[in-house]
């Protein structure tokens, strides 16, 4: 592993091509070792080329996601927050709830595809090999369970930050936990916790992020083609370890000062919501309104048309169409 490290490392560190010679010499090893490990970074989702008396480089669209690489962008923040990837699993948050006890707080648990990633309201979530990032990390806040959305809504603020970081189209928050780039859904988030009984705090946090980075190809699924976006417009290199890194960097400052809400600001100001006519949607019930205001608890204030008002903790919410469009 520690050799397979290397030489990526080593080809990560130059845009022209490095000769087998030079990379055997560099990490003390055969040129057959060289090829076998070339082979193993490719079996990675590392796209190598390979030019015979020239050697080898990597693709300059090479985004294969791999915990070093997101560790490499993760700075002083590598020690503190340990990065496992794997291929594919149902779940990031399943599978992180199912291991919370054992494991430490920050652990961060990235899948390559996810088989049956989950929503809010039980829906499913799109996860494609190749061009998302399926994320979940385990937290230990000291929060009381009522002030549990304030991670997701700080997550959403995190993931507008880390986006334009690398370079999107301004980020817009649709309330709870939707980030909208030109008017698409680019990100889901999902926060699931365990409450301790009798003191009524959250005993463990699990924050599931998934981000559609760039579009699959042959488009979204016609179910959520209308809706669904993709952050970026096209794939550079390392996009997806670097965005991991980006993320994780935004969230942890933001999640240290988490009691102050120092971030709640910024939630307000990206609403994509507020003075819009929208559909407040609750079970089998829909009712009209007006929002208002997203307030300093992050609920979306709305103004019904009889005139009551209410500030939502959860629920769904949809925006309705201008006149003349369509739903």
């Amino acid at each position: 592993m520690e050799k397979k490290q290397a030489l990526l490392s080593a080809l990560e560190r130059t845009e022209d091509y490095m000769s087998g010679n030079d990379l055997a010499a560099a990490l003390g090893v055969t040129r057959a070792a060289v090829w076998k490990l070339i082979q193993a970074l490719r079996e990675d989702g590392h796209d190598i080329e390979a030019v015979t008396n020239r050697g080898y480089r990597l693709a300059e669209d090479s985004d294969a996601v791999t915990a070093a690489g997101v560790e490499r962008y993760l700075g002083d923040l590598a020690e503190r927050i340990p990065v496992e990837v794997v291929d594919v699993c149902a779940s990031t948050n399943t599978l992180l709830k199912a291991q919370a006890a054992a494991l430490p707080v920050w652990h961060t648990l990235i899948a390559r595809r996810q088989s049956g990633g989950r929503g809010r309201m039980g829906r499913s979530f799109c996860s494609p090999e190749g061009t998302g990032l399926y994320m979940s990390v385990l937290l230990r806040p000291q929060l009381a369970a009522a002030e549990a959305p304030l991670i997701t809504t700080a997550a959403a603020v995190a993931v507008c930050r880390a986006a334009e970081a690398l370079g999107s189209d301004r980020a817009e928050i649709k309330w709870v936990n939707d980030v909208l780039i030109r008017g698409k859904k680019v990100c889901g988030i999902l926060t699931e916790a365990g409450v301790g009984m009798e003191s009524g705090t959250l005993d463990w946090a699990v924050l599931g992020v998934g981000i559609n980075v760039l579009e699959p190809a042959g488009g979204f699924p016609a179910e959520i083609a209308d809706i669904a976006g993709a952050a970026f417009p096209r794939r550079e290199r390392d996009m997806r370890n670097r965005l991991a890194a980006a993320f994780l960097r935004c969230f942890y400052e933001i999640y240290a000062a988490l009691p102050d809400r120092a971030f709640v600001a910024e939630y307000q100001a990206r609403s994509c919501l507020v003075g819009k006519q929208v559909n407040v949607l609750r079970g089998d019930r829909t009712r009209r309104a007006l929002a208002l205001a997203v307030d300093d608890a992050c609920r979306l204030v709305v103004r019904y048309e009889d005139g009551t008002e209410e500030a939502l903790f959860s629920g769904e919410v949809s925006v309705r169409p201008e006149r003349g469009e369509s739903l």
